[in-house]
């Protein structure tokens, strides 16, 4: 089992890892979708969620 660490009320670091938290109504529009063709860009396929939100890994881009 891996240790979960919750950094801050809505980031968690999991395995070496950082995670941001969303609510249902403000997940990212790239969410659940595998590839956009009009502007060549990939969507999250994956995620976790833990006590209410929805958890995807933290971009290290900071415009993404």
């Amino acid at each position: 089992m891996q240790s979960l660490k919750q950094t801050t009320s809505t980031t968690i670091l999991l395995a070496g890892k950082q995670y941001k938290g969303y609510t249902i109504g403000n997940i990212p529009k790239t969410f659940a979708f595998l590839f956009n063709e009009d502007t060549d860009q990939e969507g999250i396929t994956e995620w976790f969620n833990y006590k209410g939100l929805t958890y995807v890994q933290k971009s290290s881009n900071p415009w993404a």
